[in-house]
């Protein structure tokens, strides 16, 4: 359940793979229900999902970020130089502050009218009002185009995993997967 030393515990494997896809889903979806005419069937229905389940992820955002701070990380594996971990750092916290960010100029959007957000229409979410001018469209570029960096920063995230894994043959994808070896079978590998 828990995080070792040596890999991620379920938990933190299970945050992580719930998030990758919803900022997916949320960005195809985004991305999809922007060109839609008013008479398009899901003219309506896009956006209200879109607003729903971001709020919700926003939630277990809250929690990942809980359950980050308050778990061991992974030891770096031997295999990763000082640039890559530097580079690892600087990538999941950029990560981690652009989805905040989009999240919370969603939110701009979505309450600038002074209108609360109903999500899956069991709740609402109070609007705080508009405290700037134009927060609609100011929020609406701030939102797009983050968003737009978030994918490409997650692409090039992805990638790097890849990289560890196909060309370095290293255990960095396993661990994230649930396949990881231990610290000490790994060390036990390199002296033999």
């Amino acid at each position: 359940m828990n995080n070792t030393s040596s890999k991620y515990g379920l938990v933190s494997i299970f945050l992580h793979w719930l998030s990758a896809l919803t900022i997916i889903g949320l960005f195809a979806l985004g991305y999809y229900m922007v060109d839609l005419t008013y008479y398009h069937e899901w003219y309506k229905t896009a956006p209200e999902l879109h607003k729903s389940i971001g709020l919700v992820f926003f939630l277990l955002m809250v929690m990942r970020l809980a359950w980050r701070v308050t778990q061991i990380t992974p030891s770096h594996l031997p295999s990763h130089s000082a640039v890559e971990r530097k580079l690892g750092k600087i990538i999941h916290s950029l990560l981690y502050l652009l989805i905040f960010i989009i999240m919370i100029s969603g939110y701009l959007i979505s309450t600038a009218d002074g209108r609360g957000i109903a999500v899956f229409e069991l709740f609402d979410v109070p609007a705080l009002g508009s405290s700037i001018e134009n927060q609609e469209d100011i929020a609406g570029l701030v939102h797009k185009w983050l968003a737009y960096l978030l994918i490409a920063l997650s692409a090039l995230h992805a990638l790097a995993a890849l990289k560890h894994h196909f060309i370095d043959k290293d255990n960095t994808l396993n661990r994230i997967i649930g396949k990881g070896q231990t610290l000490e079978n790994i060390n036990e590998k390199t002296v033999n």
